[in-house]
C-alpha cells in the first residue's frame, strides 16, 4: 500500500486550507507538496495514486517566481513517469499563457478580445500601425497572470511607453506583455465566473469589479464581509474603489456553459474556473483558470460544499 493517495502542489497556503480541511475529513491520505521550497528526482517513484496540482501563476508577485518553473517541471516528470495527474502540464502551461489562451479561444470560434503579445517597445508600435481597427483605451497585461496582478489601463501608445520605462520590473517575470482590446460592458452587472468541475458546471457567479482588477475568489483575498483582504499579496489596486462584490447566478445561459465544457476538454483542465463578460450584446472570453480558488458561500447558495465535490472527484480519481 502507498502511503499516501494524493499529492497537492501548492504555494498559497492560505487557498489550500479549505482543501485540506475537506481531505482530511474525508480520511483521504494526501500529502502538502511546497513548491516554494522543493526537491524531486526524476523518474523515482512516488508514494501516491495521483498528483494535484494547485499552484498558480501569480506566484512571482509573493516572491515565489521559482514555484512556477518547478510545479512545471514536476508535473512533466510525473506524468512522463506515467503518474495520474489532476491540472496537469497542458492544463497549467495554458493558464501560465495569456496569448495561448486567446489562440485556443479563437480556435474554438469563441469571441475573446484581441490582443498583441510583445516584448519591445517599439515592435509593438509598428505592430499597431497595421492594426487599422485598433482602439484606445486598452489593457497592459502580463502574458503570466494571475490575481489581477499588474494589469493597466493604457489610453494611447505614448500612454504605454511611459507607463513601461517607468518600471523596467513590469516585464517580470518572463519577458512579454500583452496590449489587449478594452471591451465596454456594464460595470452593475459585472463578468461571469463559471466554476467547472470534470467538464461540468459546479456553479456560476456575477463577479462586480468596481474597477478593481484581483477578482480572486478566494474568501481570504476577497472576504464576504468587506474587510480588507490581504492573503493574494497583490499592490492595492484602486484602493478608494468598494471591495468586489459576488452573487450566486444560477440563470448562467446554457450556451455558456456548453462553451466552457468545451474550453475546458481543449485545456485539458479537471478543475478550473472560466471567465467571460458581456460586451455590445456578445459573449467574450477572456481567462482560463486551471487554479480554482472556490467560493464556499456561494456555492451554498446552490445548496452543497464546493471542496466537498472537489474530493468526491478526486476520490473517484484515486479510486
Amino acid at each position: 500500500m502507498a502511503p499516501h493517495d494524493l499529492v497537492v502542489l501548492y504555494e498559497h497556503p492560505e487557498w489550500q486550507k479549505p482543501l485540506f480541511d475537506a481531505l482530511a475529513d474525508r480520511g483521504v491520505r494526501y500529502a502538502a507538496f511546497d513548491l516554494k521550497r522543493a526537491a524531486f528526482v526524476p523518474g523515482d517513484p512516488i508514494a501516491a495514486k495521483l498528483v494535484f496540482n494547485q499552484a498558480s501563476p501569480s506566484a512571482y508577485v509573493r516572491g515565489h517566481a521559482r514555484a512556477v518553473p518547478l510545479a512545471l517541471a514536476y508535473l512533466k516528470a510525473m506524468e512522463a513517469s506515467g503518474v495520474a495527474v489532476v491540472n496537469g502540464a497542458r492544463a497549467f502551461a495554458l493558464e501560465l499563457s495569456k496569448t495561448a489562451q486567446a489562440a485556443l479561444l479563437t480556435k474554438l470560434g469563441l469571441r475573446t478580445p484581441r490582443s498583441i503579445a510583445f516584448n519591445d517597445l517599439d515592435a509593438v508600435r509598428e505592430r499597431l500601425l497595421d492594426e487599422r481597427s485598433w482602439r484606445w483605451p486598452a489593457l497592459l497585461k502580463p502574458e503570466q497572470g494571475g490575481s489581477g496582478a499588474r494589469i493597466e489601463k493604457i489610453g494611447s501608445y505614448d500612454e504605454l511607453r511611459a507607463h513601461v520605462e517607468r518600471d523596467p520590473s513590469i516585464w517580470q517575470p518572463d519577458g512579454v506583455l500583452l496590449l489587449q482590446e478594452y471591451c465596454e460592458h456594464d460595470p452593475e452587472r459585472g463578468i461571469i465566473r463559471m466554476e467547472m468541475l470534470d467538464g461540468k458546471l459546479l456553479y456560476a457567479m456575477r463577479v462586480v469589479s468596481h474597477g478593481r482588477y484581483n477578482l480572486c475568489p478566494s474568501e481570504v483575498c476577497n472576504p464576504s464581509d468587506s474587510s480588507e483582504g490581504g492573503h493574494c499579496e497583490i499592490p492595492a489596486q484602486q484602493a478608494s474603489a468598494p471591495p468586489v462584490e459576488f452573487y450566486p447566478y444560477p440563470e448562467v445561459p446554457g450556451a455558456a456553459v456548453e462553451a466552457a465544457a468545451r474550453i475546458m476538454r481543449a485545456a485539458g483542465i479537471d478543475v478550473g474556473g472560466i471567465e467571460y463578460l458581456e460586451s455590445g450584446g456578445e459573449r467574450v472570453f477572456y481567462d482560463v483558470n486551471a487554479n480554482s480558488n472556490l467560493r464556499p458561500a456561494i456555492a451554498k447558495e446552490f445548496g452543497f460544499d464546493p471542496f466537498e465535490r472537489v474530493v468526491d472527484y478526486l476520490v473517484s480519481r484515486i479510486g
